[in-house]
């Protein structure tokens, strides 16, 4: 649907006069995703550490002309620009979303709960996808700006909605409500996720459960004792005068319930499950048979029999459930291109955040869509086209290859888009047969398709066969983390993240790029090839090198790379340098000894740099040192100390050059426990990983894993490795694992020091850890097979419990995982 402007400063209520005209059809909230400027009004929200107010300037000149604003902006330099202002810009983004869920009298389902919700929605998707044209939250959509975002694209074509709500405190749920208006509530567990932000586990299910106020009906197991009775109380409330009570549809393993479930057999990766419904018992079988998806496939059985779909069609489809691909992944492929996979779906909004990816991971000049037909998107096939032309001009994709007799029927609309080469085959069988014809080299490649179109295969075909041992780096967790970090600062305080050491191991330019994407202030690094490298693949950030040496001159010039001057030679052998290169006014960094004693000027040196400095060689970009030991309370007046030194070097500096620089010296710990270091710029480096004691919010980033390459039974009295040193003393069950010290994995962790994760099993390594294998024991790890996958650190046994076990600190581990131990990046 499309407003007028006029309607929509009507809706959200404009504190001024709003004159002028023009039609609405796409929100935006990221200036960063901008594609029909025309058409597009952009929401200035505000965060903790960024406000959208300083886009519409950027916004204005791409050709927007519609903003909503809470800030006074100068309305005379946006001579043509309608500004609409409000008190609260996201309160006002959601009360436009909340208008348009008003104007449409369909079903819609509205899912909560602690975990579980994007596999529910997107399964119920894939299950009722014949019978109704859908319209669902892309990915987890589920926050207080994703939730607004999903509901906009509602339009008279669809027949059933799907949303998902998320919260992380008290108050949040009663907005999401007014947006989403559900018909049809699924509440789908609780646990221990966002806990956090409420006061205990029942004010946390009270508050998800608000989603559910005004539905009419509720689907829930019962045998969780706490939801059971938050649901009966809010259905009493409602009984007595405070609303209409919702029809109850629970199910239940334990106790009688709208289905109650009689069996569950799991047998070769499949889970059959009998149940009463109606007096009737019926059953279905699931290709899964962990707790969790027997869990969320019951929820959607239930809404399944709610609608009334018959037991024969609920059965064959049920027995069809495919994983759900939670995750963006991005994987070296052949000839050094970059694959990125999400092939599970395709649909505009999905496209759209697959595209962002794409672009905020973009390792080489060309780019590559292969991308199938857009199935029941709810708009005119032209209209949605149209749409996607755009979407891939707007990120100047330089190839698409499009697979489906819809897209290639409008390939027209394609072939317009300049500097886009485009390809077109009707099926995916008619592009694997025309593969080896077909040229990819050095480009990053975006699989978007239908699962109809099993484009696993073509997955297959262009992604580099990999070491079985994998270290996955969660860019969602990294950013999540940062923030975090972010929130603790104050207003005005810049961030240089860390990035030496292969960015701690997990690789620098595919994490400078997630930070530039968002927008971080600054980088460092140690050596400057690190900073040529991160140059050359397009990183533009300013980029502090820390370690320079004189035969790095040239390429700090080159790649405008700026020098950490450490001492007062290398303060005169640059300076010269600069002189003879006619260079005046090149950007440096002073770093000043305050009490590490590794690298640094000394006060007593003060007056030699002052000199020095007050050529017109040199712009000093900032003034730092490092502390020695900010993360123990015991060294806190050693750390005050530190500070001292430093304000009293920094000011003497900065009494001398006739211009202001940047101060840091706080680091991760630093960020945490001394608000009063944080001066104009903190280093983040470790806590982006998820490494910080002070923390407790923090999310492990990095997850090394790999798989079981044989499984022995060794009998009493043999021995195991090397050495002949491990002499069983029982018979043993062991698993040997493919990784090793080459790999990165600690030989001190022989003999049962280190530990693995293995079938939901702590399993200890037994024998040496050799170069390439590692031998576990399994004996109490279950029904273990060849090819399951291990954890050797991640969210199952923590890095920092792994350094303590090899008497290190999680920095070494993370930086030493071997380059041979393929990276893949995702997003969640």
């Amino acid at each position: 649907m499309s407003y007028t402007i006029q309607q929509i400063a009507q809706v959200l209520k404009s504190k001024s006069p709003v004159t002028g005209e023009g039609l609405i059809d796409h929100i935006l909230t990221d200036s960063r995703q901008l594609t029909f400027p025309s058409t597009t009004i952009f929401f200035a929200l505000k965060g903790a550490r960024r406000d959208g107010h300083i886009f519409i300037e950027e916004l204005y000149e791409k050709g927007v002309r519609y903003f909503v604003i809470s800030d006074p902006v100068n309305q005379d330099a946006f001579p043509d620009a309608v500004f609409i202002e409000v008190s609260n810009t996201l309160i006002a983004l959601q009360t436009l979303a909340g208008f348009q869920r008003k104007q449409f009298n369909i079903p819609v389902i509205g899912i909560t709960g602690s975990n579980g919700k994007t596999i529910v929605k997107e399964w119920l998707s894939q299950l009722l996808h014949d019978d109704y044209r859908i319209l669902r939250s892309p990915k987890s959509y589920n926050s207080q700006i994703g939730v607004p975002l999903s509901v906009w694209p509602l339009n008279e074509s669809h027949q059933l909605a799907i949303f998902e709500a998320g919260i992380s405190q008290s108050g949040e749920m009663e907005r999401l409500k007014k947006v989403i208006e559900p018909t049809i509530g699924i509440f789908t567990n609780i646990g221990s996720a966002h806990s956090e932000g409420f006061l205990n586990n029942r004010q946390k299910v009270n508050e998800k459960l608000r989603l559910f106020t005004d539905v009419s009906y509720l689907i829930y197991c019962k045998d969780d004792p706490e939801v059971q009775q938050a649901v009966a109380a809010l259905w009493q409330q409602l009984s007595k005068g405070q609303g209409t009570p919702f029809t109850i549809i629970n199910w239940s393993t334990v106790s009688e319930a709208s289905l109650q479930i009689l069996t569950l057999y799991k047998d070769e990766g499949k889970t059959l499950i009998s149940a009463v419904w109606k007096g009737e018992t019926i059953d279905v079988s699931i290709p899964f048979t962990d707790a969790a998806s027997i869990e969320n496939a019951i929820h959607c059985w239930c809404l399944l029999l709610h609608l009334g779909i018959s037991s024969a069609i609920i059965k064959k489809r049920m027995a069809q459930l495919i994983p759900v691909a939670m995750r963006l992944e991005l994987k070296k492929g052949i000839n050094h291109c970059s694959i990125i996979n999400d092939s599970y779906s395709a649909d505009l909004n999905s496209l759209k955040i697959a595209l962002d990816f794409l672009t905020q991971q973009r390792q080489q000049e060309k780019s590559t869509v292969i991308l199938s037909d857009i199935l029941e998107s709810g708009l005119p096939e032209k209209e949605l086209y149209q749409q996607v032309a755009a979407a891939l001009q707007q990120r100047q994709v330089t190839r698409l290859i499009g697979i489906g007799e819809r897209i290639t029927l409008n390939r027209g609309l394609f072939d317009q888009v300049q500097g886009m080469e485009t390809l077109f085959f009707k099926t995916t069988e008619n592009f694997l047969a025309a593969f080896q014809q077909l040229t990819f080299k050095e480009e990053t490649v975006l699989l978007k398709g239908a699962r109809v179109f099993a484009f696993e295969q073509i997955d297959r075909l262009l992604v580099q066969q990999q070491h079985q041992t994998l270290l996955e780096i969660n860019l969602n967790a990294l950013i999540s983390n940062v923030k975090q970090y972010q929130q603790l600062l104050k207003p005005g305080v810049k961030v240089m993240a860390m990035v030496k050491a292969f960015a701690y191991g997990g690789g620098s330019f595919e994490i400078a790029r997630v930070l530039q994407y968002h927008k971080i202030d600054y980088l460092a690094v140690a050596y400057t090839d690190e900073g040529v490298a991160l140059r050359k693949a397009g990183i533009h950030l300013p980029i502090m090198v820390m370690n320079v040496e004189d035969a790095g001159f040239d390429a700090l010039l080159q790649y405008n790379l700026e020098p950490d001057l450490y001492s007062i030679d290398l303060v005169k052998t640059f300076a010269d340098f600069l002189s003879k290169q006619g260079i005046r006014h090149f950007p440096v960094h002073i770093e000043l000894e305050t009490g590490m004693n590794r690298l640094g000027i000394a006060g007593n040196e003060l007056p030699v740099l002052s000199e020095l400095l007050l050529t017109d060689l040199f712009k000093v970009q900032s003034v730092f040192s490092h502390l020695v030991a900010s993360e123990d309370q015991k060294q806190d007046d050693f750390t005050q100390k530190q500070l001292q030194l430093f304000t009293e070097y920094a000011d003497k500096i900065s009494a001398l050059v006739p211009y202001g620089f940047l101060r840091h010296i706080a680091n991760t710990s630093g960020i945490s426990r001394h608000p009063e270091l944080q001066l104009d710029m903190v280093r983040l480096g470790i806590g982006m990983y998820g490494i910080d004691d002070n923390q407790k919010a923090l999310q492990e980033v990095s997850t090394l894993r790999s798989t079981v390459a044989q499984i022995k039974k060794v009998a009493k009295g043999e021995s195991v490795g090397y050495g002949h040193k491990e002499v069983l003393d029982k018979n043993t069950t062991i698993a040997t694992i493919r990784i090793g010290y080459a790999d990165g994995y600690p030989r001190n962790l022989s003999y049962g020091v280190g530990k693995v994760w293995v079938n939901g099993v702590i399993a200890p390594v037994i024998g040496t850890v050799c170069m390439d294998m590692t031998m576990v024991d399994i004996s109490e790890a279950g029904n273990v097979k060849e090819g399951d996958t291990v954890i050797l650190f991640g969210k199952e046994i923590s890095v920092k419990q792994v350094a303590q076990w090899a008497q290190t600190i999680p920095y070494e581990i993370l930086t030493g995982v071997s380059t041979r131990v393929k990276r893949v990046y995702f997003e969640e």
